[in-house]
């Protein structure tokens, strides 16, 4: 007998991305997106925000908590500290592109109607999510892409890539079939994770430093 998988099963976004979109045919193909299981617990997908002209293109893991129930990008408490910080570092947050490597929330639950805990996506989950991001790269074109933390990195440069190893610093790699300058820092909610006052201050004047980097390498 045979059998036809779900679309799901695949594991890839690519059936669903339109060819030669512009950003609002991409958000509206995105919301019917089923190109891995994610789509099956999460509320709506959270596709990127900002104008295709953006200068600077920031990549975050996924949706949390509030972005999934709001359906926009970063405007949880992790959202609110990246926009402080960018604006300490000089960059508009009005002036970039924010997204994710991966559009729908991951999560689980210690019990039913409990809090929805984060769970971080699997590299599987986020190369079947490229498509989209490979698309809003073509449509932006950013002078220069930021990545949040490990997961986006992984999604554009490869399992090898370490937060620790490369932030900081100015990279040009091949993303998606272009040329890409890159600067990595950590994801804002790993400042609001660290365990005292003290070391989430240092943590955030790390992420603030990093961006600075960023604001410099576009001027």
């Amino acid at each position: 007998m045979v059998t036809t998988r779900a679309p799901e099963d695949a594991y890839t976004a690519e059936p669903f991305v339109p060819s030669r979109a512009g950003l609002p045919s991409l958000r509206r193909a995105a919301a019917d997106c089923r190109g891995c299981p994610l789509h099956r617990d999460a509320t709506r997908t959270v596709f990127g925000e900002g104008t295709a002209d953006a200068r600077v293109m920031l990549v975050g893991e996924q949706p949390g908590d509030q972005e999934d129930r709001q359906g926009r990008p970063f405007v949880g408490p992790a959202g609110k500290l990246l926009d402080r910080a960018l604006a300490e570092a000089g960059i508009d947050p009005a002036d970039a592109y924010v997204t994710n490597a991966v559009k729908h929330f991951k999560f689980t639950r210690a019990e039913p109607r409990k809090r929805r805990i984060h769970k971080a996506p699997s590299l599987r989950e986020m190369t079947a999510c490229g498509p989209w991001l490979a698309a809003e790269l073509a449509v932006v074109k950013p002078e220069l892409i930021v990545l949040l933390g490990a997961s986006a990195g992984k999604a554009l440069l490869g399992s090898s890539f370490r937060v620790g190893e490369m932030r900081g610093a100015v990279l040009e790699r091949e993303v998606h079939g272009r040329r890409e300058r890159l600067v990595a820092t950590v994801h804002p909610s790993s400042v609001l994770r660290a365990r005292d006052d003290a070391d989430r201050e240092a943590a955030y004047e790390g992420l603030v430093a990093d961006l600075k980097v960023a604001a410099r390498a576009l001027e």
